[in-house]
């Protein structure tokens, strides 16, 4: 019988064991709590406890399971809150109130509740891994489609008839070339540090439009791809995310809370419930799963909790949508590392955090991906991921770790961020690598001259950058009318195409039409406003016409289903410029 030797923290020791395996669940002590087995050697057995071992005492029982730390997949994931591994935060709230106590055991799906299945199988039909065999309508908004678990190949033998079946309830019966017969019903299991396999890994050639104007324009990010959001506390990284989820073009939402204060999760998960999806006028939360880990739980779950929500995120898209995975934040899910690597008494690296930190953050991200699954249906997993650099230091090891792996960063400035500017995406630091791959589309989807345009924004703003060092040295009214114009069309675009207002009704989403067409405006400003003063007029009577200003209204005087009104502005233009004399 194999013993607890010693406790330190969430990590105890097991001597002279031999029957366990690296990466293997086992359960712990009299509560049985779940742990990893996370190192072996002649000596000792080293087990990760996911729970809290307060209470724990030497010479207590730990049992082997023979499998690894997986997710049970299956309908009912959808509008659900899990913790970091994957117990259902509803029905311990029932069991036993606010808090979870040591060894919580509750069905992680509801067994009882009985799905209307539609069976797309027959007898006779060869199946195999990655093939839908039925579909169940998990909501209003996503149907759940059941897929051959792994392992089970061959003849399907037996098939219920379409009709109401609880998720443990045999669906089809399919026999093995070697006789064997395997019952299949609606639930699975999944390791969640083995990422789920798929056909292809296809190219990153479409947007994951957000209708965020920085996002979309400057900084794009591909489905299937990464990025990393940086930014120092207050920077707004959580009240981007939760725009982003809204209104991304993702079909489902995996949103990690990973480390992060309990009334930041409350807040996420009242305000899921409550949005209402733009797109279908039902509640966001019936295409989200929610995984929360706040910080008052035990430190090693917060490690699971984001491969929960990737493991997740693979099998919807394995169903054939497109996932996007909101990790918040990725810095409490390394400092978890750092303390289980402490405990460990293992060599460290830069800061504090273990040598394989890099290595780690490399695994995670990998997980995204534009596939193409193995049912022949095209699915994806984005990956954004939120940082927490301590003093809005980017230099330090995990913001840097990070930037080695993701192709986009949208870096949060606390300056733009404290002057209301939203979304606070510093445009100097932030970069996306995506563009060369996303320009087939946006110029077949969106226009030509689209990608022309925003080179140009980054142009005038890269130039404003330049002049403001010597606005700071010697004030803005040396500077000849040409650059004082650069200066102000810069402004134009910060505040006026930028900055976006989330709670205005047309501002909160702008689609990539409207985004072009504001472009276009504003160039068009600068064009004719470098005419009048080419012709020596002087910059204070363009200021005086209140052009600027009225060009920067657009984004809220305009609705975004009445784009024709754009021509008004263009005559706007013209009658104001050529009225100065």
């Amino acid at each position: 019988m194999n013993k607890v030797y010693s406790i330190n923290g969430p990590v105890i020791k097991v001597k002279n064991a031999t029957n366990f395996q690296i990466m293997e669940m086992v359960f712990v002590g009299e509560d049985k709590l779940l742990g990893e087995v996370i190192s072996i050697s002649e000596d000792f057995t080293v087990i990760q406890v996911y729970e809290s071992t307060v209470g724990l005492k030497p010479g207590e029982e730990i049992i082997s399971t023979g499998e690894a730390i997986s997710v049970t997949l299956g309908p009912g994931l959808l509008t659900n809150i899990f913790d970091g591994i994957q117990r259902p935060l509803n029905k311990i709230y029932e069991k036993d109130g606010q808090f979870i106590k040591a060894g919580t055991n509750v069905e992680i799906l509801d067994y009882n509740k009985e799905w209307e299945a539609h069976l797309l199988v027959k007898k006779g039909d060869h199946v195999s891994f990655g093939q839908i065999f039925g579909e169940v309508e998990e909501t209003s908004l996503i149907t759940h489609r059941l897929l051959i678990p792994k392992g089970i190949e061959g003849v399907v033998k037996d098939v219920k008839k379409d009709g109401k079946y609880k998720i443990k309830d045999t669906l089809v019966v399919v026999e093995d070339r070697y006789g064997n017969e395997h019952e299949l019903n609606m639930i699975q299991r999944w390791p969640i540090k083995k990422p789920r396999p798929s056909k292809q890994r296809l190219p990153l050639s479409i947007p994951l439009v957000s209708g965020q104007r920085v996002i979309d324009t400057l900084f794009p990010i591909a489905k299937g791809g990464t990025a990393g959001v940086p930014g120092g506390f207050g920077t707004g990284k959580t009240m981007m995310q939760h725009q982003f989820a809204k209104w991304c073009d993702a079909d489902i939402i995996v949103y990690v809370g990973c480390g992060e204060r309990g009334n930041e999760m409350t807040q996420t998960l009242e305000e899921f419930s409550e949005l209402i999806d733009p797109k279908s006028n039902r509640p966001l939360i019936e295409r989200t799963v929610l995984v929360a880990n706040t910080s008052n739980m035990p430190v090693a779950a917060r490690e699971a909790s984001i491969y929960t929500g990737v493991a997740i995120a693979e099998y919807y898209r394995d169903m054939g949508y497109h996932v996007a995975v909101m990790a918040d934040s990725t810095s409490r899910w390394a400092e978890a590392l750092r303390e289980i690597s402490g405990r460990l008494e293992e060599m460290p690296a830069e800061e504090g955090f273990p040598a394989y930190l890099p290595s780690r953050i490399a695994q995670f991200y990998e997980r995204a991906g534009y596939m193409n699954t193995m049912s022949d249906r095209k699915g994806s997993v984005s990956i954004i991921g939120a940082i927490s650099p301590q003093g809005a230091d980017f230099s330090e090891p995990v913001t840097q770790n990070t930037k080695r792996f993701v192709r986009c960063f949208w870096a949060l400035d606390k300056e733009l961020a404290y002057a209301r500017h939203y979304a606070a995406i510093n445009w100097n630091l932030s970069y996306s690598e995506y563009i060369n791959d996303l320009s087939k589309w946006y110029n077949k989807n969106v226009g030509v001259e689209f990608l022309e345009e925003r080179q140009e924004f980054i142009k005038i703003l890269a130039e404003e950058n330049k002049l403001m060092e010597i606005v700071k040295l010697i004030g803005k009214d040396v500077l000849p009318d040409n650059q004082k114009l650069i200066l102000e069309i810069a402004r134009v675009i910060r505040v006026g195409f930028l900055q976006q207002n989330a709670f205005h009704k047309d501002d909160t989403f702008v689609p990539l039409e409207k985004q072009l067409m504001m472009m276009n405006l504003i160039l068009y400003l600068q064009k004719e406003a470098t005419r009048v003063i080419r012709q020596g007029k002087a910059f204070s009577l363009l200021l005086k016409s209140n052009v600027f200003e009225k060009v920067i209204k657009v984004k809220y005087d305009i609705p975004n289903d009445q784009l024709v009104l754009f021509d008004n502005y263009y005559k706007m233009i013209d009658e104001a410029l050529h009225s100065i004399k």
